[in-house]
């Protein structure tokens, strides 16, 4: 397991905290026993985050075996119980909860990785039901050793391991561990793949898993190009929420797929699972249509208008048109105006301090997307746009006409009115920026 722990000892520092996703079975628990041994040569602090996801009779005494080896062995414990699911248990629906649970000890503990067991057997897995069920470039390459999630990085160390030379380890160490006997059974899709597929493809290479991990490196190797290219297009064909139809259809089709389906996201956030191909194809006759003014709905009320060599992606049923404005002396938004000025005595929500060294510059206004996160003064990590607005009680019809205040990197650095991002400095601090919305 030296890869792993050479790949762990890279990445984290001295007095670092950092968060596992402890079941108590035997991957967990050697990733585990893998940064007990690394807190040894550099003094971590290890976070075990345990959920018992309510389901088989035996969780209960995993709850206690995983806590008493953490008290045994320094450990933070910390623990969460799903009591119910919606609509039934499913694997989407427990997989958010767990990462709730997740993001929140991030928040508690200001720490940059969360560590899961996933393995070489298990990217194998994926990529095979993925390539079964449909994905895109990125889906086909499984995942990767490390990934970002929000405002922290999600790592796989054991990425380069089978189970059996896992199994070993914790032969080997004594390591203690729980066996899931929902593991065993045929009735789960992975469960099929592991127990029917797997052991053909290791029985034709015992290293087939070394293979899968340089195909999913070249699959993401090929996707950061892709999104290369995007990126740098989609600034200069989508500006203010406005698509310029006549060179997006000079694109090559993957790009154009590709531009379209970051739009989608830019929009939906968490929401894109109500896009669906049909929603896609009516966008595609849309873009080639010869008729000059069209439009069409989509799911959450957003509606698309065709307007000769234009596309407008608007919300509908409210007073709020989606926008994106570059933040100048003077510029008016909802009635009322930004001002640059040079001394301020205020320190109210409507006053904002900026030092342009922390900030990538021009500074840009507009609406709320869907998944927006701010680094909020005085609090360690970030939290979700929404769940500011719905902390201030501000009403539902009201927050989407709320500016929010973006350098060019995308960071939210103020929401006027509402609250102060980290990057807002105090009167005694060092700012070269001042900005009031009057």
């Amino acid at each position: 397991m030296n890869k792993s722990y050479d790949y762990l000892k890279s990445i984290l520092n001295e007095n670092d905290y950092v968060i596992i996703a402890l079941s108590g079975g035997p991957d967990s628990m050697a990733l585990c026993d893998l940064l007990i041994k690394l807190r040894k040569e550099i003094n971590i602090n290890i976070v075990c985050a345990h959920v018992n996801h309510g389901l088989r009779i035996e969780s209960d005494d995993e709850k206690v075996f995983v806590e008493e080896y953490c008290k045994k062995n320094n450990i933070i414990f910390e623990y969460m119980k799903i009591e119910s699911y919606s609509n039934g248990f499913n694997e989407k629906d427990a997989r958010n909860k767990r990462y709730k649970f997740f993001d929140k000890l991030i928040d508690k503990y200001n720490c940059k990785y969360l560590l899961t067991a996933h393995h070489g057997d298990d990217l194998i897995e994926t990529i095979l039901m993925r390539i079964g069920r449909g994905s895109n470039l990125k889906g086909y390459s499984g995942f990767s050793i490390m990934s970002d999630r929000h405002n922290y990085k999600l790592v796989k160390p054991l990425i380069y391991y089978t189970k059996d030379e896992i199994m070993g380890y914790i032969e080997k160490n004594n390591i203690p561990y729980v066996i899931d006997n929902s593991n065993l059974k045929d009735e789960y899709t992975r469960n099929r793949y592991r127990h029917n597929i797997l052991p053909f493809l290791k029985k034709e290479d015992k290293n087939v898993h070394i293979k899968y991990i340089k195909y999913s490196e070249m699959l993401l190797e090929y996707n950061r190009y892709v999104e290369d290219v995007v990126k740098n297009t989609i600034k200069r064909i989508y500006v203010n929420n406005n698509l310029n139809i006549i060179e997006y259809l000079k694109l090559d089709k993957l790009i154009q797929k590709r531009i379209l389906d970051n739009i989608l996201y830019s929009i939906y956030g968490d929401d894109i699972t109500f896009i669906s191909d049909k929603h896609t194809d009516e966008i595609n006759k849309l873009l080639t249509s010869k008729k000059p003014n069209i439009k069409i709905k989509l799911p959450n009320n957003i509606v698309l208008i065709k307007q000769y060599d234009t596309l407008s992606f608007n919300v509908n049923n409210t007073n709020c048109i989606n926008y994106c404005k570059e933040l100048v002396n003077n510029l008016k938004i909802n009635n009322k105006e930004f001002i640059f000025v040079n001394n301020e005595e205020s320190d109210s929500n409507y006053v904002c301090r900026l030092n342009s060294s922390d900030i990538k510059m021009p500074l840009y206004v507009r609406n709320r997307k869907n998944g927006d996160r701010i680094e909020i003064k005085n609090l360690n990590g970030s939290k979700k746009v929404k769940d500011v607005f719905i902390d201030e009680k501000i009403p539902k019809d009201k927050r989407d006409g709320i500016p929010i205040v973006v350098d060019s990197a995308e960071k939210i650095v103020w929401i006027p009115g509402v609250k102060k991002s980290k990057y807002n400095k105090e009167k005694n601090e060092k700012y070269d920026i001042i900005i009031k919305y009057v």
